[in-house]
């Protein structure tokens, strides 16, 4: 327990350094970690970024580096927010895993039981592209809740769906992908999502997907709150988390990191698309995705991570049970993932077969990362986390950091 909060007591200082007390770690390697950092951003292969490593539960490093706003010049700070998104779906399958310790559902309960709209699930069969307009048959079993959270169900993901006839389908029924500034909100989405054609039929296919949406909102059904209120008081504030939210306020938004792509040989604000780069601190801010709508510090998830390192606590306060970290651990999807890793209820885990490919870490490793160029992982056995957070979007400049960053932290340890 002391360690864990020495670490938090280190947040935010300067710290290539290594603590005196942790002895596992080179530091003539992380010389060379950093270093391999600087020459990223000289390079311009990222206009900016903010890396963090812990190992044992105590800082071991943690840096900002080129600029949070190219045009501006707004020096990148370690305090800095960053779109998570897709980090996001952790953090709301863990809302999902609170609530089944209460014992309000069984993982295997079909979704429909709570939202009656997904009792009917239709797979699709055939598409017209002149129209849009599609065929169906009745799927062979309801979607449920683990489903869900394993992304099996055969829901799709609208605009960032690898099927150009789901991408229109989703568009025409205004399903909203992602985040945004519009007023509406995720029983809105979500009953318009259950309508809609499956790509397969439920627990045949692994196909990335908005069932953590649904899932945000199952847990405001379940547990009579909104969702960002429930996520704050039962996830965020027990973990100190004090910069992860969906929208940001006015001081918290001075520190929001634009949104970068590389075009003509600079790096300039992303333009808006089918979202709005600015999202997190303007809009009606009534919707609240599960799958991608958080904003957050290297800081504040390295909090989330090492709660689940500790087996489901964190600085006195417990979110899981340490049973229940065992089965979101587990494979659950069997053979629908293979190779390097496996999918379990809120991660991608790496496998034997990872640790022999080499520069993932551990067998049991977890990591995931968001479609704004964030990442993480953490690996049990050797108790670390390494989180490399970016902002970048559309061309890039051939941003190699991310592997670079996990292979070089693991060569780390003594």
């Amino acid at each position: 327990m002391k360690k864990i909060l020495i670490l938090f007591l280190f947040v935010g200082f300067s710290s290539t350094a290594i603590s005196q007390s942790n002895t596992g770690i080179s530091g003539e390697r992380l010389i060379k970690l950093d270093a391999m950092l600087d020459e990223a951003i000289a390079n311009q292969k990222v206009p900016g970024l903010v890396a963090m490593v812990l190992k044992d539960g105590e800082l071991v490093y943690h840096e900002a580096k080129g600029y949070a706003d190219v045009a501006s010049k707004t020096i990148m700070e370690k305090d800095h927010i960053f779109r998570i998104a897709s980090q996001t779906k952790a953090v709301t399958a863990t809302a999902v895993m609170i609530l089944w310790e209460e014992g309000k559902f069984r993982l295997d309960d079909p979704i429909s039981k709570f939202i009656p709209e997904f009792k009917n699930s239709q797979f699709l069969t055939g598409f017209r592209y002149s129209d849009t307009t599609f065929s169906t048959r009745p799927a062979d079993k309801e979607i449920t809740i683990r489903h869900l959270l394993t992304h099996t169900s055969g829901l799709g993901y609208g605009v960032i769906d690898g099927d150009e006839r789901m991408k229109m389908i989703y568009h025409k029924a205004g399903v909203t992908d992602l985040f945004t500034t519009e007023n509406i909100s995720i029983e809105e989405s979500v009953k318009r999502l259950a309508k809609l054609p499956l790509h397969h039929d439920p627990g045949t296919k692994y196909t990335y997907s908005e069932g953590l949406d649904v899932l945000g909102y199952f847990v405001e059904i379940i547990s009579g709150q909104p969702f960002d209120v429930f996520l704050k008081e039962r996830i965020f504030d027990p973990l100190g988390m004090d910069d992860t939210r969906f929208y940001l306020n006015d001081t918290q938004g001075e520190r929001l990191v634009t949104v970068h792509t590389y075009q003509d040989g600079k790096w300039q604000p992303y333009p808006i698309t089918f979202y709005d780069p600015d999202y997190p601190r303007k809009g009606a801010k009534r919707f609240f995705s599960g799958g991608a709508g958080l904003s957050s510090t290297t800081a504040d998830y390295a909090k989330f991570l090492q709660m689940y390192l500790n087996q489901g606590e964190l600085n006195g306060n417990r979110i899981l049970s340490s049973k229940t970290i065992e089965t979101i651990m587990k494979n659950q999807v069997g053979d629908l993932w293979s190779g390097d890793k496996y999918y379990g209820l809120a991660f991608g885990v790496v496998t034997d077969q990872g640790v022999a490919r080499g520069g993932l870490g551990s067998e049991g490793t977890f990591d995931w990362g968001g479609y704004f160029n964030t990442q993480y992982f953490a690996d049990p056995e050797e108790q670390i986390i390494g989180l490399i957070f970016k902002q970048t979007s559309g061309a890039g400049n051939g941003d190699d950091t991310n592997w670079k960053f996990r292979q070089m932290v693991f060569t780390l340890i003594e």
